[in-house]
């Protein structure tokens, strides 16, 4: 019987033996099957937090400084009251082209005023209309006076023009018209709202005009701002329209900065 065990103790050892070059075979697949999973894993974890960052449900943004808003019709009935409480100043949207008013911006501009908030106005420029014309309806709707934040030409693209840019050639005279009719009207240069897109395509006619760049996901790098739009989805209180929504904005300097830049 002792002989029997040896034997069959000699024989497992020969069998274990004989399977053990295919270890390292099985051991390579599970490592591979192991590496693909991981970067699986990896991939959707990349792909989900991208997910949420694009749909702002994780902000990036949280800057600290002088921090302010910009409204419009679609904030409604504004207690402003209520708002500047949380705000440092406001830029308000008053024209766009060469014909439209905003039809808040006549309540908005007495209640902002009242509350004590530092305060400007802003043009959606048109690409359709010309720069002069379109200065021309600012200046007579807005009525910025001394003391008031620089006016605003808000220059972004709307309808076609998003898939299909004004050349620069075409377009920049006529922001370089609005900007000259201000700057003549107010003693100052407008300051400019912009995304990295307009910027790049139309900056040679924005020269010695302050900037007000728009990056809701990220520091805007590469750009000397003076404003910076941070977020379009913050909520506060005070205000009452179809938007649920502010856009908020920090400046880049102090409060005496922020005074010295006012319309003299």
């Amino acid at each position: 019987m002792e002989n029997e065990t040896e034997l069959n103790d000699t024989a497992q050892v020969n069998t274990e033996s004989e399977a053990s070059p295919e270890t390292p075979g099985i051991s390579k697949r599970k490592k591979l099957i192991l590496i693909i999973v991981c970067i699986i894993i990896v991939i959707g974890l990349i792909v989900g937090a991208g997910a949420l960052v694009a749909f702002k449900i994780v902000k990036l943004n949280h800057p600290t400084g002088i921090k302010g808003a910009d409204v419009s019709k679609y904030q409604g009935e504004i207690d402003w009251s209520v708002l500047s409480e949380s705000i440092e100043f406001v830029f308000i949207k008053a024209t766009e082209g060469s014909s439209h008013t905003d039809q808040c911006y006549e309540a908005n501009r007495s209640g902002a005023l009242a509350s004590g908030l530092p305060m400007g106005a802003y043009h959606f420029f048109s690409y359709d209309s010309p720069g002069a014309t379109q200065a021309e309806n600012f200046i007579k709707t807005a009525d910025l006076v001394s003391g008031m934040l620089p006016p605003v030409m808000d220059i972004e693209f709307y309808g076609d023009y998003y898939l299909k840019p004004k050349p620069a050639e075409e377009a920049g005279p006529e922001i370089a018209a609005m900007i000259d009719a201000l700057e003549s009207e107010y003693g100052t240069k407008p300051i400019v709202y912009c995304n990295s897109t307009t910027l790049r395509l139309y900056s040679d006619y924005f020269e010695g005009c302050p900037i007000w760049i728009r990056d809701v996901y990220k520091y805007p790098v590469g750009v000397k701002w003076t404003f910076w739009q941070y977020s379009d989805t913050e909520m506060l209180d005070g205000y009452h329209g179809e938007e649920k929504y502010i856009d908020m904005n920090v400046f880049s300097g102090t409060y005496e900065e922020l005074e010295a830049l006012k319309i003299k």
